[in-house]
């Protein structure tokens, strides 16, 4: 059964918009290695520019495989030298009833 699971990318100082230009890749890498169903990914930014995404793993052994999958340990050093990861609970919009995000196409 797939897994649904909310990102928070907190981008390095200057580093927005290769952040952003990466993410527009992430699911299709996932796919292409048979990790991530073909349901569409939701990609958000927050007002301090953390960029939020919403995607599905094909399951929890996905999740687990690409911990040691070669195409995906690249990618993973790709998105260090541009982003840190950050709880999303730790963004203000999450505390809001109607959490508010600006779309990221």
């Amino acid at each position: 059964m797939g897994r649904i699971v909310i990102v928070g990318y907190k981008p390095k100082p200057g580093k927005a918009e290769a952040l952003k230009a990466l993410m527009k890749t992430h699911v299709q890498r996932l796919r292409q290695e048979g990790l991530a169903t073909d349901r569409e990914s939701i990609l958000m930014e927050a007002a301090d520019g953390t960029i939020v995404e919403v995607f599905e793993w094909v399951s929890a052994d996905a999740i687990k495989s690409a911990h040691t999958n070669p195409a995906v340990l690249q990618m993973w050093s790709e998105y260090a030298e541009v982003c840190d990861y950050v709880p999303v609970g730790t963004l203000p919009e999450i505390g809001n009833l109607f959490s508010e995000f600006t779309p990221v196409d």
